[in-house]
């Protein structure tokens, strides 16, 4: 009976907060399936009736359509590669024992915690510029013509800045899973003649499968949604325009929120199809 009682009082001061939670996230997402069925132009008379599937034929038939997602899925591929690789070899160099390390981990952590616009115009400003960034001063001290980043290498520069904002965070939870690690394995192996490349690949790396998993499957869900770094360098062009900046354009620029909202549902639809397939092909080392 008691057990009965503290489970239903439990429920009781659990309510207040799972309705809030579901109205937070039900009411933008019912907002956003009605007016994708509206010819809705607030700027053009605001609501000119039903307008069925016209808008999601329209937008998923525009010339923008697939290059949008094809960049979403560079980008968010890219980033993966760089954060992940970039962090394990990170985590390794911090797990070592250094002078100042406390020092060194925060400095390494930092850019996490800093905006996305503001690092962008960082990256923008003082590197990327191609008269007076820092890439261009080395570009002439070694002779070469100096490049410049966001017209000539525009997605590789989107992922390079977003990828510097998320390392920090594939660090922190690789390093976590590092020291983790049983100290004695390893002894043990080096004992045995493995060497530091044996040692790595045979025990550091299948004991780290679970933490790039986390770091995998967290990252891909923010980076879906990559604006700022775009509208404050790029603003979408030279091929940078991702499917969440197409639909902000489709709904301020053009001042059409049935097609943006369209295209909102298209982001919801890709967002779960790659949770889908990242839990079943990588999240299954989360169950080992």
């Amino acid at each position: 009976m008691a057990t009965r009682r503290s489970r239903a009082a439990a429920r009781m001061m659990m309510a207040p907060a799972v309705v809030l939670l579901l109205g937070w996230m039900l009411v933008p997402l019912t907002m956003t399936l009605w007016f994708s069925f509206r010819r809705y132009l607030p700027m053009r008379g605001g609501d000119l009736g039903w307008a069925g599937f016209d808008n999601y034929v329209r937008f998923v038939s525009s010339s923008a359509f697939w290059p949008s997602i094809q960049a979403t899925l560079v980008i968010v591929g890219g980033v993966l590669a760089a954060t992940v690789a970039l962090g394990v070899l990170l985590a390794l160099l911090l797990d070592q024992p250094i002078w100042g390390q406390g020092v060194v981990r925060v400095l390494v952590i930092a850019p996490f915690f800093v905006m996305p616009t503001v690092s962008a115009l960082v990256w923008k400003n003082m590197f990327m510029d191609p008269v007076n960034g820092l890439f261009a001063h080395l570009w002439r001290l070694f002779g070469a013509e100096p490049l410049a980043w966001m017209s000539e290498a525009s997605l590789p520069s989107i992922v390079l800045i977003v990828s510097w904002q998320w390392l920090p965070f594939a660090t922190l939870i690789l390093l976590t899973a590092i020291q983790s690690l049983d100290r004695e394995q390893l002894e043990a192996a080096e004992m045995d003649g493995a060497g530091p490349l044996s040692r790595f690949v045979h025990i550091i790396l299948p004991h780290l499968s679970r933490a790039v998993t986390v770091v995998i499957l967290i990252q891909t869900i923010f980076l879906l949604s990559v604006f700022a770094e775009i509208f404050v360098t790029t603003q979408g062009s030279f091929g940078t325009r991702t499917l969440t900046y197409l639909i902000y354009q489709r709904v301020l620029e053009s001042q059409n929120v049935g097609l943006g909202s369209a295209g909102g549902v298209y982001a919801i639809i890709l967002a779960n199809i790659v949770a889908i397939f990242l839990m079943r092909i990588v999240g299954k080392n989360l169950d080992a």
